[in-house]
């Protein structure tokens, strides 16, 4: 089976009260918006990804430089905004299930959409569901008289997305109910007996407002965990200096087996320890021939790609770099570019401090420089 993926984040977030919309909000540095394609991409079955947003927002879209994802312009509410996706989909080829999914529920599961996918197997749709808890009331207005009954809940039910279906299917349905507005696409379905309902999840909650997502933001520390990495290099003569991966003009470099970075290999020893993958020198050891005098940006961007394959992303890295000489006042700048690109993260969430030892010690005798790192990361699955 090949999916497509419609991610819906064509709203004008009135309820949530901000300048930045809901799908531009950010968590450990990602908007919900990349939150929820870092999850899809895990599946190989999902093949295309359309995002639907709105046109006021076409600027923030284009900041976030997508790779691989169709942009289409929205309607003007949801069931006009899948309608605009399912029209363009419906004329590609290879496609023939559709998940449609509202950009606002970021928190799904891996293992929730593993399910949904492998239902659709024996299915025409399937949709995640969760019961109802709480009490139910409603109100009623008879004779200009409102006053409120209790309903039980045995067959209420509230429905979550990601939502699956037949491409064709769906797209039908769509047509049929033109300018009739529905408030998801299940509802499209007279017959919800052809429709497969599985198990969703509490965590699984849709951001509306300001309080959802101090909620969201709260399960996300959680899910936060924090590393600390720490090296220092000796300064020789007939080596290169390293600082961040920037070649520094000096008389003197680092001694080391790779290039020998302090940076660097504080930093990536500091991702390790966030998340539970030992150190620097477990992954690439200074025994080996393979990393004689190679380049530690090689061995961050390794190491940043297999922590993004389980799940983390950087949060926030905090560096206090030790040294008489250099000075890094003027070197800041540069160096926080580079680490950002380097570990995928944007330039706010890394913070550089120069210090030295006030001439103390085999670095205050500018025979050593030293790096210190925390380091803090989000799983986002």
């Amino acid at each position: 089976m090949s999916f497509c993926l419609i991610i819906l984040a064509g709203g004008n977030s009135h309820r949530f009260r901000s300048k930045i919309g809901k799908p531009y909000q950010k968590i450990g540095g990602k908007s919900l918006i990349e939150i929820n394609l870092l999850k899809a991409r895990k599946f190989k079955a999902i093949k295309k990804i359309i995002l639907v947003y709105n046109k006021k927002d076409s600027k923030k879209v284009k900041s976030l430089k997508l790779k691989n994802v169709k942009l289409i312009v929205g309607g003007k509410n949801r069931q006009k905004s899948t309608s605009n996706a399912l029209r363009y989909l419906i004329s590609q080829n290879g496609i023939t299930k559709v998940l449609i999914h509202d950009v606002a529920r970021p928190n799904f599961t891996i293992k929730l959409l593993s399910s949904i996918l492998r239902n659709m197997k024996n299915a025409r749709a399937v949709v995640p569901k969760i019961k109802i808890q709480d009490a139910v009331k409603q109100i009623i207005d008879s004779s200009n008289e409102e006053y409120v009954v209790g309903r039980k809940r045995d067959n209420l039910f509230l429905t979550q997305t990601p939502q699956a279906f037949n491409l064709k299917e769906i797209y039908h349905l769509h047509k049929t109910v033109s300018g009739k507005y529905k408030d998801d696409d299940i509802s499209l379905y007279m017959d919800l007996n052809k429709v497969k309902f599985i198990d969703g999840e509490k965590s699984n909650l849709k951001i509306t407002d300001q309080s959802d997502f101090e909620n969201l933001k709260n399960i996300f520390k959680s899910k936060q965990s924090v590393g600390i990495g720490f090296d220092v290099h000796r300064l020789v003569p007939k080596r290169k200096l390293y600082l961040a991966g920037l070649k520094i003009k000096s008389k003197l470099g680092t001694l080391g087996h790779s290039d020998g970075d302090p940076v660097l290999h504080s930093i990536t020893d500091a991702i390790l320890g966030a998340c539970n993958l030992g150190d620097i020198g477990q992954m690439f050891s200074d025994k080996s021939k393979r990393f004689k005098n190679i380049r530690s940006t090689i061995l961050l961007k390794q190491v940043v790609e297999k922590i993004k394959s389980r799940g983390f992303f950087i949060n926030n890295i905090d560096l206090n770099v030790i040294t008489q000489t250099p000075k890094i006042k003027n070197l800041k700048n540069k160096m926080i570019d580079n680490i950002a690109k380097l570990c995928d993260v944007s330039k706010n969430q890394i913070n550089i401090k120069g210090k030295t030892t006030e001439k103390l010690g085999i670095i205050g005798k500018e025979k050593a420089i030293a790096c210190e790192v925390i380091c803090s990361v989000i799983k986002y699955d």
